[in-house]
């Protein structure tokens, strides 16, 4: 009875700070890599970061036919563009233009 008593007195504290121990490392483990852990914090800023560069240059690109469609309006048509776009599209010169025909490059 005695043995059984110092055995209980020993092995209760030992099986808790085992249990308590497996439970952090539980919870640790899941913390650092789980589905909401550091590690795939980690990877949603990087991806975060890339999607904010390709939104900058999607922005850049809109600005930029923003101001190329803005020409053709009818308000502000630039001659010299409609013209030279005309000449491209149609395959047409006038008779007083000079072309010098290269080797496509």
């Amino acid at each position: 009875m005695v043995v059984k008593r110092r055995l209980t007195r020993f092995l209760v504290p030992v099986f808790l700070f085992l249990s308590a121990g497996a439970l952090s490392a539980y919870f640790i483990h899941h913390a650092h890599s789980g589905n909401r852990g550091m590690d795939t914090k980690e990877a949603l800023t990087e991806q975060a970061a890339q999607l904010e560069r390709q939104l900058a240059e999607l922005r850049a690109e809109r600005v930029e036919w923003e101001r190329r469609v803005a020409l053709f309006r009818a308000e502000h048509i630039d001659q010299d563009l409609l013209e030279e776009r005309a000449r491209t599209v149609l395959g047409r010169v006038h008779r007083n233009d000079v072309v010098v025909m290269g080797d496509g490059r």
